[in-house]
Parts: structure tokens; sequence; C-alpha cells
């Protein structure tokens, strides 16, 4: 059992990456397609809604389905179904086509990532410690590679249908050969090899549309970050399209730093600890961004952007998965849903702003909206305990010695 589930988690790491890097290819091309397609920042935001719509849409389909046929049914298929329709934005020739195939890869995406979510809920109960940010750094791993191979294909003048082709085509490969190694339920506790858990349900359906909220202001930010990263760098500092693609990629670098060091230090301090000093370090480094007047002060804001957004969703979609161990799909499909509205969808607000100001000055929404989000970080200080070596590990990071017997 601990060989299988040592391999359900290297293959939830797998599915991450290949998430980020199907995203992550629509998002390094969104400069070269809205040229072709010929449209404005505010009609591309307007765009960026029907992405959103049908991520959310695909959320709540894929999460209840996820609790009643399995994730390693589900996960598969949404990789399969997100890389085949990686291509359809690249294919797009005016707004109406391309918004038709935003909707689409949109429902596809957004049924992989619930799915792979949920599944990364039973892999950490299953361990019985925080994993969930490790399997999001590998998301943002995703995107690095996709924001280099963007680059490299910017570079070398190929045409960005072959480049969103071919990238669609490994991602189906890697969804079907990774598929095997899923777990098939949520594990019980108490099964055999797994240690043995205990969870209080102390949440409610009012909770967790709270932990909604702050994921769609948090994501929001990082949706804003997605979209127009690049286009900041291109548009208001003047760089080549070579140079605005890592502006992104500065972003995702940053994002996959953090959240590989987000369990420790959720181990050590406390979810409650990292989504309020993250959302307050990501405060500072868009404030930057906003301000910056120089290349290196801008690239540094994307970076402390990242670093401080990095370990905030992965402790929401944990808290939310953990609420209800057997609805944990379709309370992640909830708080992830209404995130990727702000994700997706958000960045749509931003392109609206630019009507009235710049794009640099638009951002200062993000500034606002992370100062919130810290502000109401207590709302993880009733996440369920979990239980490990006659622990109890609370959200603010303090320990209790279980009262069953245990011996210090």
């Amino acid at each position: 059992m601990e060989r299988s589930l040592r391999a359900a988690r290297v293959a939830t790491y797998v599915y991450f990456v290949l998430c980020g890097t199907l995203m992550g290819t629509w998002v390094v091309h969104i400069p070269a397609i809205e040229e072709r397609v010929g449209i404005s920042h505010a009609a591309l935001g307007g765009l960026l809604v029907v992405l959103g719509v049908g991520a959310f849409a695909g959320m709540q389909v894929a999460g209840p389905l996820t609790d009643r046929l399995g994730t390693r049914t589900v996960v598969p298929a949404g990789g399969v179904l997100c890389g085949a329709t990686l291509l359809l934005p690249g294919l797009a020739h005016d707004p109406w086509t391309l918004a038709a195939a935003l909707l689409v890869f949109g429902f596809c995406n957004g049924c992989l990532d619930v799915s792979m979510n949920a599944h990364a809920v039973h892999v950490e109960k299953a361990y019985g410690r925080p994993v969930m940010s490790g399997f999001h750094a590998t998301f943002s791993v995703g995107g690095v590679l996709a924001a280099v191979a963007g680059a490299g294909a910017a570079s070398a003048h190929l045409p960005t249908v072959a480049t969103m082709a071919a990238v669609g085509a490994l991602g189906i490969v890697i969804a079907l050969l990774s598929a095997r190694d899923l777990l098939p339920a949520a594990p019980a506790a108490g099964q055999p090899g797994l240690q043995a858990e205990t969870v209080e349900r102390r949440g409610t359906p009012g909770r967790v549309w709270l932990l909604a909220v702050l994921a769609l202001m948090v994501m929001l930010c990082e949706g804003a970050a997605n979209d127009w990263s690049a286009l900041h760098l291109k548009d208001v500092m003047g760089a080549p399209a070579g140079t605005a693609a890592f502006a992104y990629g500065t972003f995702a670098a940053a994002m996959t730093v953090g959240r590989l060091l987000a369990d420790r230090l959720v181990t050590r301090f406390g979810s409650v600890a990292i989504l309020r000093h993250g959302a307050t370090l990501a405060a500072v480094g868009i404030t930057l961004v906003t301000l910056g007047p120089w290349m290196w002060a801008v690239f540094t804001g994307w970076a402390l952007f990242g670093l401080g957004l990095s370990g905030c969703i992965p402790q929401l979609f944990s808290a939310a998965g953990h609420a209800d161990p057997a609805a944990a799909g379709a309370n992640v499909s909830r708080v992830a849903g209404l995130g990727y509205v702000g994700m997706l969808a958000g960045p749509a607000v931003i392109g609206w702003l630019t009507r009235l100001v710049e794009l640099n000055q638009a951002f200062v929404l993000l500034t606002l909206l992370c100062v919130t989000t810290a502000v109401g970080a207590g709302v993880l200080r009733t996440d369920p305990v979990v239980v490990r070596r006659g622990e109890r590990v609370a959200a603010d990071g303090t320990r209790e010695q279980e009262m069953a017997g245990n011996t210090p």
C-alpha cells in the first residue's frame, strides 16, 4: 500500500504539471492570438469571461461526478479532453470562434482542475500531513515550462497552431499513461497501510462559501498575472515579445518556489499565517509592479506577487476538501469553481478598467483584494484537525496530544 500511495502521489504531481502546462500554453500565446483575431485589450477581457464560465461549469459537473465515479475515472478523462481542446483557440479566426473555443477549453480545463484537486485531498488525507502546496507547486512548474516553450516558439517564429497542437497531443498521451497509478477512491480511515486519522466535520455550507469568496479574490489576482503580465511588459514597459513572455515566467517561477516551501511552513506556523502573510507580501509585490519605473523593479514585483500568492490557494482548497471527506469533490468544486471565476473571468475587470486608466494603474484593484484576503484569513482557524502519530495539528500550527491512550 505504501508503494501504491507513493505512485498515486507521483501521478498527482504529473497531472498538476500537465494542467499548468496546458493552461500556460494558452496564456503565453494570448498576445499572438489577440493580434491575429484583431481585438482590443478590453475585448479580450470580455472573451476571458467566456473562458471563466466554461471552467466554472466544468468544475460543477466534475466535482460531484468525481465523488460518484472516483478520481481514477474523472481525472484522466479531464486530462484527455483538456489536451484535445487546447488547439481550438489557436484555430480561431474571429471573436465569435475564439469565444466558442475558450468556452469548450475552459470547460475541459475545469473538469481536470477540480478532479485532480479532489484526488490531491485524498492523497493528503492518506499521508496525514500537509502535501497540497507541493502539488500546486508542480502546477506552477507547468506554467514555467509553457513560458519557456512559448518564448522559444516565438523566437523561432513557429506557428501558434503548431505549438498548441503539439503540446495538446503530448498532454493526451501523458494523461492516459498516468491514469493507472491514481487512487480508485477516497482512502478510508484506518485502511491497512495508511496512517490512522480522525477528522472533525466542523465545516458548514456557509463556511465553504466563505472559503470560496477568499479563493475568488486570490485567484482573480493570479489570473491577472496570467493574462496581463506579458502584455504589461510589452505595452507599458516597451519590452520585446520574447522578453515580455518572461514576465509570466518570473511570476510562475516564484509561485513554484513558494509552494515548494509552503507545506513545511504550514506545519510550523499554520495555514492562517501562510494566508495572511502571503496575501500581504502579494500586495507589496503588485504595488511595485504598478509604480515601478524600471524593468528590474517590475520583474521584482511580479516575483514578490507570485511568492506571496503561492501558499494561499492550497490552504483554501485543502480546507474545503477536509471539511467533509465524503463530499470532498463537491466542496472543492465550490471553492475552486468560484475561485476560477475570479482567475479566468476576473481579469476581464482589468480589461474593462483599461478603458478608464492605464493597465498598470488598473492593478491597484489587485492590491485591494490582497489586503482584503489578509484581513479575512482567520476563516481558516476552523480548519478540520488532522491526527497523525498521536498528535492533533490545528490550523494555527499548535499541536495537542490525543487522549486516546497515546504516549508522548
